[in-house]
């Protein structure tokens, strides 16, 4: 218990033993700073999206995200020159137009700040009592890590559970969450507690999440022909060096696949996005989804089980170019089912999860 009365960042106080907020005004001795501690922040954090569709901020974003030495792993002196002078000049105009087809109108934002919004608000809600604090960040772009956790601090928060949203653990991804904390917490003196959600990608909850949304697909749509799992693709170097993001796929997949009783013909392994002249994780999704028609799938539905939330690469790379490359291969039916986004099954999810690491804290 702290010595001195503890702030609850709305006016009151936290009564520790009854584990509830109080609103009794006290008074610190006098010259001593106001103490502001006692409540418990949750913030999940997303990859990130650039703050508008045009081609300016886009290219910042990529500035950001591409500039992250632990997303290209170059030397840093090659990577600027090819970064300034080639990728940001020729990249942001393909990639404004990509994000142009999926942008939330009504809100005015990306589809992957949208939807980790959602969440988090739908997981406040299963907070009450006002002792945690939910709320989420994004690691490239708005709103930013520092500023979360400033926010948070300053509303009370002296201790913070980190939940980066990438089942999955790679260095180029949860890795860089936990670089971008460290930094932040470098300009704090008085520091927070922070935890970190470790990765989700067998977790039993996340499983059972993920075959409960294809269930629901399969009943209101049918049962295809094929049903492609795509992640997210990693360099092949990146898996050579050790990174255990291949493995970490492959057991999501194998549990998934397990769950919804499926075999390996019809339940297909594959990954998306890859980038530049290196060999990537295989098999290629858009190469599987040209080969299937010939071998006889005529119907495909693409389940994205490494991406919480929709985004460009989910809604335009797999929707509709996708849905291209498959048809023009010569098939009749592609669907995609959507990701978890704000679905009660997720809520539950990270609810468990959340509540879980949580322990001794709660």
């Amino acid at each position: 218990m702290s010595r001195w009365p503890v702030r609850d960042g709305k006016g009151g106080n936290v009564d520790h033993e009854k584990g509830a907020m109080t609103m009794e005004r006290t008074h610190m001795p006098e010259g001593h700073p106001e103490i502001n501690q006692g409540r418990i922040g949750v913030l999940l954090v997303n990859l990130g999206t650039p703050d508008g569709a045009d081609v300016p901020s886009v290219r910042r974003y990529l500035r950001e995200f591409l500039g992250d030495p632990r997303v290209i792993e170059v030397p840093r002196a090659i990577w600027f020159v090819i970064l300034n002078l080639f990728i940001l000049t020729l990249r942001p105009p393909k990639t404004a137009r990509a994000y142009r087809k999926v942008w939330v109108i009504e809100t005015d934002e990306g589809p992957l700040r949208y939807h980790t919004r959602r969440l988090t608000e739908a997981l406040a809600g299963r907070f009450e009592g006002g002792r945690v604090a939910v709320d989420h960040a994004m690691r490239y772009g708005n709103p930013s890590i520092p500023d979360v956790l400033t926010r948070l601090k300053a509303g009370g928060c002296d201790r913070i559970l980190v939940a980066p949203l990438y089942p999955q653990y790679s260095a180029t991804t949860t890795a860089t969450v936990v670089d971008k904390v460290g930094e932040a917490l470098r300009g704090m003196r008085w520091q927070p507690t922070i935890r970190v959600v470790p990765p989700y990608y067998d977790d039993p909850a996340h499983i059972e999440a993920l075959a409960k949304s294809i269930e629901a697909d399969f009943a209101a749509h049918g049962r295809p022909d094929a049903l492609v799992a795509s992640f997210h693709g990693l360099p092949k170097d990146y898996f050579e060096k050790g990174d255990p993001y291949h493995c970490h796929c492959a057991k999501t997949a194998r549990l998934l696949r397990e769950r919804l009783g499926m075999g390996s013909e019809d339940f297909r392994l594959t990954f998306q996005s890859r980038f530049g002249p290196r060999e990537w994780l295989q098999p290629y999704t858009d190469e599987t989804l040209a080969a299937l028609p010939a071998e006889g799938a005529r119907s495909v539905a693409a389940v994205m089980p490494g991406f919480p939330a929709d985004c460009v690469e989910t809604l335009e790379e797999i929707a509709i170019e996708g849905r291209k490359t498959f048809e023009d291969a010569g098939g009749t039916a592609f669907r995609t089912i959507p990701c978890l986004n704000d679905s009660d099954v997720h809520v539950d999810m990270m609810e468990t999860i959340v509540r879980r690491e949580l322990g001794g804290w709660l």
